[in-house]
């Protein structure tokens, strides 16, 4: 809702995160929310509220608090066995109108991007979409939300000010979930699901998952990514090689999808995949903003190129400056066949 002053604003405290669930488990996005939620309420002074919907979830409650979680408000009811935006929406506005969070953060996955825009009409909140920093200004308390702006030219830096709860998606994977702690403990709060909740004007005949792809960048421990520098398609023959020798996945950035050298299942970035890999090597890609946004969390980043000033190479943990049309077939033959 729209707040007026500071103490309208003092009527609302704590950090949720909306927990993503997928066919009945706890998706790792909600870890990685949870610890920053962790950060965030510890600079507001407040707890952690995850918030579980679903059907016969209730037993996973008590896995939140090891991530940050202090409370875990759970809705367990048949009606959300598959997802239904327009339920939870119900579900969730009536927990808020009830315990009046300041914060609200949720996975930017297809169910996120389905469910907080509706929750934020209706509660007349603001929200900032496919964030990629969150963090809290000082002065005043409001939530500093960072998302890439004008087609990922720069970053902007967005708040709320005048609305509460103050709402955030985050891309799976751009933040780190914190080491979970088996000792924390907390309390569980149960909510029924009422039966105005389940007032439908549609019905969910089927839910299928597609069958994955070869392309798993997202479960990659390694990735070996290339960009406008490969020259044509044939140019990622040397990173295949290369992928197949160190157990990796080959990605790209846009600019080599686009030009149609490699199918977009591999693309890295704003518009694709984002990834968090533990070695992420990307070879003659410049790194855009855009591209940066879906790797930059990478634990080590090596980039080749032969331009040593791009932004690619600047950020990245080694940089090779060189040309990669022999620095990979050398790379490649000197590692042991696995």
């Amino acid at each position: 809702m729209r707040v007026n002053d500071d103490k309208q604003k003092n009527d609302y405290s704590n950090v949720w995160v909306i927990a993503e669930v997928l066919s009945g488990k706890i998706q790792p996005v909600t870890h990685e929310l949870a610890g920053t939620a962790r950060m965030l309420a510890d600079k507001r002074g407040s707890e952690v509220w995850i918030v579980l919907l679903g059907n016969n979830v209730s037993e996973q409650a008590g896995t939140l608090f090891a991530y940050g979680a202090d409370k875990v408000l759970v809705a367990d009811d048949g009606s959300m066995a598959n997802f239904n935006d327009e339920i939870e929406t119900r579900v969730l506005v009536r927990m808020i109108d009830k315990y009046k969070p300041e914060i609200v953060i949720c996975g930017a996955t297809t169910r996120g991007r389905a469910l907080i825009p509706r929750v934020a009409v209706v509660t007349d909140s603001g929200l900032t979409a496919d964030c990629t920093e969150l963090d809290i200004d000082p002065e005043n308390g409001d939530l500093l939300q960072t998302r890439p702006a004008f087609g990922g030219n720069i970053m902007a830096t967005i708040r709320c000010s005048d609305h509460r709860p103050q709402m955030s998606t985050v891309r799976p994977r751009v933040m780190k979930a914190p080491d979970p702690d088996p000792g924390r403990t907390g309390e569980i709060i149960t909510e029924n699901v009422t039966v105005s909740d389940k007032i439908d004007i549609k019905r969910i005949l089927e839910v299928f998952h597609s069958s994955e792809a070869a392309v798993n960048l997202a479960d990659a421990q390694i990735i070996i990514a290339g960009g406008r520098a490969m020259k044509g398609p044939e140019g990622f023959d040397i990173l295949r090689a290369f992928a197949a020798r160190v157990g990796g996945a080959v990605g790209a950035s846009r600019a080599a999808v686009d030009a149609g050298w490699i199918p977009y299942a591999h693309q890295v970035g704003q518009t694709g995949q984002t990834v968090q890999t533990k070695v992420y090597i990307a070879c003659g890609i410049s790194g855009q903003i855009q591209h940066l946004v879906g790797m930059q969390s990478c634990d080590l980043i090596i980039a080749i190129d032969k331009n040593p000033d791009t932004p690619m190479m600047q950020m990245a943990d080694i940089a090779v400056t060189g040309d990669l049309f022999e620095i990979v077939p050398a790379l490649t033959a000197a590692i042991p066949k696995l």
